[in-house]
């Protein structure tokens, strides 16, 4: 083989056809070039990515770069979007309590079934027990036991279930049901358990997700919790005046739901398409990868005591929050009646004023305050939480009068001024310790436990409210048998 001049692989040839030798000098610049990185692409070279980070498998690029840089939250997507999560986790609840009237002063009601039914008067107490019992059972097991599987195949049935149910819902609405009050009550109450069913999986795993992002967005469910209850109020409220009668309301009334579920559906294969969100997931994923790495390929068990007892804390205060609150709220305060007949609000609106639209509106400001000030701290928040179970006594003696008993122990807070201004810090505190304590759960265990942590918390929550709404059945006995 031959070569011409200027061609020889090592250094270049001499005036007589010969190879001359490499200089010192020549020969380390030629190394040095020889041996220069390939350039992959400028991003990557922005980020000056060590080399054992260049090692994703089944990764593009952009998700390479994604895992290891976090992006903004650009136009607070994500914190909107489990802020309408929020919104829908309680609306099949809120929908149906607030629906009250439509049940028992129309669909069961004698003036149009023709007969006196014996599940009017405790339509609320069944209901309650169909709802929450289902929402409980579910919500703890949903820790355990993954039902349905990863997270999408959860929130797509729950969703989906939940969007089914309303329609039935709607049906029955649409349809003469007066010659069989009986069997529509059954199945009203059939798809009060099923849609709870549904619900608790769906809460669950909405908080879940919320815990592996940073803590504002487990308070933008929180907040979007309380905005549910004033939405539902809105909603029932416009509805009323929009419709011609009960049965139009009502279809107008479950559609808003069925319209909010669809959103949240909407809304949730979205999330992917954040790339705020997708760094948080592909940096959980890599982490996993590492751990299983670590055991050796062995699925690691997840440690339910340790991450139960770690977060005990705000379990309970999350749990003590809403026992508190539900005690009080709805039951007791809309049957506080008006003690001064000269005060401003009148009869007809003072319980829909000083109760539902006060509480809703007051939990919701909490719940945003979070946002701008978190204190107390996770180590002392218990004691203010404790201290709000002095809102029960206080509640109880006011002007709260239930229609056909009697009541022996006596008014001590006669002033509609006095009672308003505590029932508005017993709802800003309500929303602003709630979320506290479900911010700052996730918090307490190890990061690759957040996610079962906030689901402990959402299962606290929903075991608050229950125990919550069941001691509301002692406070008739108790005005009415206690006497001093």
């Amino acid at each position: 083989m031959s070569f011409r001049r200027g061609e020889y692989p090592y250094g270049g040839g001499d005036k007589n056809g010969g190879v001359q030798p490499m200089q010192h000098g020549e020969e380390s610049s030629e190394r040095a070039k020889t041996q220069q990185p390939v350039k992959l692409q400028p991003s990557w070279e922005e980020n000056n990515l060590p080399e054992d980070e260049l090692n994703f498998k089944n990764q593009t690029m952009d998700d390479a770069s994604l895992a290891l840089n976090q992006p903004p939250d650009k136009y607070n997507l994500v914190y909107l979007t489990f802020l309408i999560h929020g919104i829908g986790v309680l609306t099949p609840w809120n929908m149906f309590i607030t629906a009250d009237k439509y049940f028992t002063e129309h669909k069961l009601s004698e003036e149009y079934t023709g007969e006196i039914l014996p599940y009017v008067t405790n339509f609320m107490q069944y209901l309650t027990f169909a709802s929450q019992v289902p929402n409980v059972f579910f919500n703890w097991l949903n820790i355990f036991i993954q039902i349905g599987g990863n997270l999408t195949t959860r929130i797509v049935w729950s969703i989906s279930i939940e969007v089914v149910v309303f329609i039935v819902t709607i049906v029955l609405a649409m349809i003469d049901t007066s010659t069989w009050p009986v069997p529509f009550f059954w199945i009203t109450m059939v798809c009060v358990v099923i849609l709870n069913m549904a619900n608790g999986i769906y809460q669950n795993t909405v908080f879940g997700m919320a815990a592996k992002l940073p803590g504002k967005y487990t308070g933008a469910v929180i907040l979007g919790s309380n905005i549910s209850g004033t939405f539902t109020a809105v909603v029932s409220l416009l509805s009323t005046i929009m419709a011609s009668n009960k049965k139009m309301a009502a279809i107008y009334y479950f559609i808003t739901a069925l319209f909010v579920l669809l959103v949240c559906f909407d809304t949730y294969f979205a999330l992917p398409l954040n790339r705020f969100y997708r760094h948080h997931e592909l940096r959980e994923k890599k982490n996993a990868e590492l751990r299983k790495q670590m055991n050796q390929g062995r699925t690691q068990r997840i440690p339910y005591l340790h991450i139960l007892k770690k977060s005990l804390p705000q379990l309970y205060n999350v749990f003590f929050i809403f026992f508190v609150t539900l005690s009080i709220f709805p039951a007791i305060q809309t049957n506080v009646k008006r003690g001064d007949e000269n005060f401003f609000i009148g009869e007809d609106y003072y319980t829909g004023i000083t109760c539902f639209l006060t509480f809703n509106v007051c939990a919701m400001v909490g719940s945003y305050l979070t946002s701008l000030l978190r204190w107390p701290g996770p180590k002392y928040l218990w004691i203010f939480v404790t201290l709000r179970v002095l809102y029960i006594p206080f509640f109880f003696f006011c002007n709260y009068q239930i229609n056909g008993i009697e009541r022996h122990i006596p008014v001590y807070v006669t002033s509609d001024w006095v009672y308003w201004i505590v029932a508005i810090t017993m709802g800003l505190t309500s929303g602003y310790f709630s979320s506290l304590a479900m911010m700052y759960t996730p918090g307490c265990v190890e990061e690759r436990y957040s996610s079962t942590a906030g689901m402990f918390a959402a299962a606290s929550l929903i075991t608050g409210i229950f125990t919550g709404i069941l001691s509301t059945f002692l406070w008739p006995w108790i005005i009415k048998h206690v006497k001093y």
